[in-house]
């Protein structure tokens, strides 16, 4: 008798779930376009004020981010839950060291979008100041939350991991479902990177 290999329904969930992030993140972008179209001189104006070089460094660094919670999968793909090797091997980490340095990474974005969002509200920027502003927050500010939800989710996959007697394919399992969420994330970031800093 053949065994019946059905889809994992953490993962099916995860994917259906980010279909739905997906439209959301479209309403933000469809409402930055049309406030866009009817106040050009006004975002031409305020997006000059933008410091494109420092969130090019910030949108590098969560980049990088998704390598090393990739780097996580892949250990976590051969069960590999902690490092056999010295705390600089990084090539004999496991899910737990790629994972850490995935919050660290993702952390820093966090630290530097606050820090652009002072030097925007000393420049007069704040969240009511005209239509470009409530945009820009909104998009941007969405994105953190959904980062930070992302931090949190990584420190419970570490927690699970530690708490766990044998690392086993559930819990590797809980680290690839995190991942989906934070490729997700990244990649809606490059997007809103693109449209707000670069496009012009």
């Amino acid at each position: 008798m053949t065994a019946i290999n059905r889809p994992n329904t953490a993962q099916v969930g995860t994917i259906v779930w980010l279909g739905s992030e997906v439209m959301f993140f479209a309403g933000l972008f469809a409402i930055y376009f049309t406030l866009r179209s009817v106040s050009p001189e006004l975002w031409a104006e305020q997006s000059d004020k933008l410091n494109i070089t420092f969130s090019l460094i910030n949108t590098i660094i969560l980049v990088s981010s998704s390598f090393t919670c990739q780097a996580g999968v892949f250990a976590a793909e051969r069960l590999q839950a902690r490092r056999t090797g010295g705390p600089w091997q990084f090539w004999k980490w496991g899910t737990v060291e790629w994972f850490y340095a995935t919050f660290v990474l993702g952390a820093i974005f966090i630290v530097g979008q606050v820090y652009e969002y002072a030097q925007l509200v000393t420049e007069h920027i704040g969240f009511q100041t005209d239509s470009y502003s409530s945009a820009f927050y909104f998009a941007t500010g969405f994105h953190g939350l959904h980062v930070t939800g992302g931090l949190i989710a990584f420190l419970l996959v570490i927690g699970r991991i530690f708490a766990a007697k044998h690392f086993t394919h559930k819990e590797a399992g809980s680290a690839i479902v995190v991942s989906y969420y934070w490729h997700f994330v990244d990649v809606v970031w490059i997007a809103l990177f693109l449209v707000i800093y670069v496009l012009r």
